[in-house]
């Protein structure tokens, strides 16, 4: 891992079966997850996703421009599926201003808890490009990227409460 990354990490529980909480996050719409929030924007569409959700599979996240004035791409690629336990992706080839960050890796951890509900950590490491700018980097992480992974993680539990289809399998 590069010196210069800075990592935030939240639980959450989910009264939902252990299969739905690993799947929901990387496997229904992306549309509803990432809503977007302040200066994230949100995501519009997905295309080149024939191998979303195996390992080495990819997307290119089509997101609204109006935070940056034309819409922008990036490419989501799973690095790891370990089945109803762990999801690791990135997130990166921004083509759009990405305020100095090389790209983003997310982590999704599943645990069955003995009352049939599911534990959630949620997780996402940012990778800076420069150093100049770590100081700004960690403060956007640990401030405004955990409230937007709040709202992530809320939109990912109404997927569960909903039973959402899964767009790829």
């Amino acid at each position: 891992m590069s010196a210069w990354t800075s990592s935030t990490e939240i639980e959450a529980i989910f009264d939902t079966s252990l299969e739905r909480g690993f799947k929901s996050p990387m496997l229904c719409d992306v549309r509803r997850v990432h809503t977007g929030h302040w200066i994230t924007p949100k995501v519009l569409r997905c295309s080149d996703d024939s191998t979303w959700g195996r390992v080495g599979g990819s997307r290119i996240i089509h997101m609204d421009g109006s935070t940056f004035t034309r819409p922008s791409t990036s490419l989501d690629t799973v690095l790891i599926r370990e089945e109803n336990r762990y999801w690791k992706i990135e997130v990166s080839d921004f083509k759009m201003f990405a305020f100095g960050f090389e790209r983003f890796q997310g982590e999704w951890f599943t645990d069955c808890l003995p009352d049939g509900r599911v534990r959630i950590r949620y997780r996402y490491t940012l990778f800076s490009g420069t150093p100049l700018l770590y100081p700004m980097h960690w403060l956007f992480t640990k401030l405004l990227w955990r409230i937007y992974m709040r709202q992530v993680l809320e939109n990912i539990r109404q997927l569960t409460i909903e039973q959402a289809p899964y767009l790829n399998d």
